[in-house]
């Protein structure tokens, strides 16, 4: 029997607001208006589902932003990610409308506590039958800070160092049922095994926690890892958690050099590499003809503002861009305390300026614009072979991004997923019924996290 051929994995990358993270989609003619009801969600849902997707995740943010001109004026005004609604509550309306689409959201480890979000996302998992991921950040900026009463936003690889043990924490709950604790008798009058019940008994620098977790484990074990970290830092948490990694190539070469790095860097942590899913993120515009993708293009193109930027950056870096000269150059000790190393690396990079200015942050970030990461545009044979070519030689799939709702999954669908499946690239039907199953990722034992693989 032949082995059959390796299979892309298809993500949505959905938010919870007004906007997809295109901030100027909420201005196309035919994006939808309902983003405050469940119809709205569920609907892409349907569309994903039918498009045999392996899971949409819903990016988050813990304060409106808010640091561009020190408030949060301009954000309203222009609706520039101007709510977010608690992702895991939409998860559960999406889940209520399908029944194999996988379903992920984040949850930060510096705002939360990890008993909270082990209860949480083990309940999610079960009351979907196996379905949902956790997409794991330590958050950005201090906005987020200041809505749970803290000073200031944590130092960047302090985050990561705390993250670590959160993670010891929440896997150390997920573990303390073990699969077959549960035997109900009534006859006998016993439910279950207390010598397959544990208490964690966490004691750390950061947290401390008891157990046991008072939620049985799911049918895929425990949730899908998803991390998103560009950083060396941000790279190596990823190498070592996560099970899915969002990552962002500026270029096809850059994504063989950072698919390498993060499969050598799970290696490094005593995982099979085989057992690590790398998904850039990518935008897709199709039509049923090149020249009507073009068009599709310019119009998505024109619905850019430069404040969508601007405020964007400011959340995402932790600064305020708005009082600075415009050419002015960053000082080293201002590029070093910067959230979002990545970014302010991607832009020294691109400007080639070791101290860039805002000019340079608006003029190579693409933050706000569709500039900001690769776009494939063309007929659904065209964007096929885009995505094949990386397929085969820098991923194991794609986080895509919407630039318009739900026009973008509907054309996706419609367009390029037959496109995938005629060349064997993508599934007709789906594996299973958990997300695992579906991903081709191994289901985790009680334990498993502890040991090298």
């Amino acid at each position: 029997m032949s082995k059959p051929s390796r299979q892309m994995t298809l993500i949505a990358f959905m938010q919870a607001q007004n906007c997809t993270n295109y901030a100027g989609s909420w201005r196309h003619p035919s994006s939808m208006t309902d983003y405050l009801t469940p119809e709205y969600y569920q609907r892409v849902a349907r569309t994903l589902e039918e498009g045999k997707f392996d899971m949409a995740f819903f990016d988050d943010r813990l304060a409106i932003p808010d640091i561009y001109g020190g408030n949060h004026r301009d954000t309203v005004k222009y609706g520039v990610r101007a709510f977010k609604l608690e992702p895991t509550s939409v998860l559960m309306a999406m889940a209520m409308a399908t029944s194999r689409l996988g379903l992920g959201a984040t949850y930060s480890t510096s705002y939360y506590e990890p008993f909270h979000i082990a209860r949480l996302y083990a309940t999610l998992d079960l009351m979907t039958k196996g379905r949902v991921a956790w997409n794991v950040v330590t958050s950005m900026n201090d906005s987020e800070a200041f809505n749970f009463g803290k000073e200031d936003h944590l130092e960047h690889d302090l985050r990561y160092d705390r993250a670590d043990e959160f993670m010891e924490v929440v896997m150390g709950h997920w573990d303390t049922w073990e699969d077959d604790a549960i035997k109900p008798d009534k006859e006998a009058g016993t439910f279950a095994n207390p010598d397959k019940v544990h208490r964690l008994d966490h004691v750390g620098q950061y947290f401390k926690s008891r157990g046991p977790l008072p939620v049985p484990r799911s049918p895929q074990g425990h949730p899908v890892i998803l991390q998103a970290g560009q950083s060396g830092r941000g790279l190596a948490f990823a190498a070592r958690w996560a099970e899915v990694v969002f990552s962002k190539y500026p270029t096809l070469d850059n994504g063989k050099k950072q698919y390498q790095a993060l499969k050598d860097g799970a290696s490094n942590a005593g995982r099979d590499p085989g057992t690590l899913k790398i998904a850039p993120e990518l935008k897709i515009i199709v039509g049923e003809t090149e020249s009507i993708a073009k068009e599709k293009r310019e119009l998505i193109a024109s619905l850019s503002r430069p404040i969508d930027g601007l405020t964007m950056m400011g959340e995402t870096l932790n600064i305020d861009f708005s009082g600075r000269p415009y050419e002015q150059p960053f000082t080293d000790a201002e590029l070093a305390a910067m959230s979002w190393q990545s970014l302010r690396d991607k832009v020294v990079q691109v400007s080639g300026k070791k101290n860039p200015s805002v000019r340079d942050f608006v003029e190579a970030s693409g933050r706000g614009t569709l500039n900001d990461g690769p776009v494939f545009c063309g007929t659904g044979t065209q964007v096929a072979d885009q995505m094949e070519e990386w397929f085969k030689t820098a991923c194991d799939g794609f986080v895509l991004s919407g630039t318009t709702v739900p026009g973008t999954y509907e054309d996706i669908v419609r367009l390029v997923v037959p496109e995938l499946q005629k060349r064997g690239l993508f599934r007709k039907e789906y594996a299973g019924n958990t997300l695992r199953e579906n991903l081709g990722v191994r289901r985790p034992y009680a334990g498993d996290w502890k040991r090298k693989a």
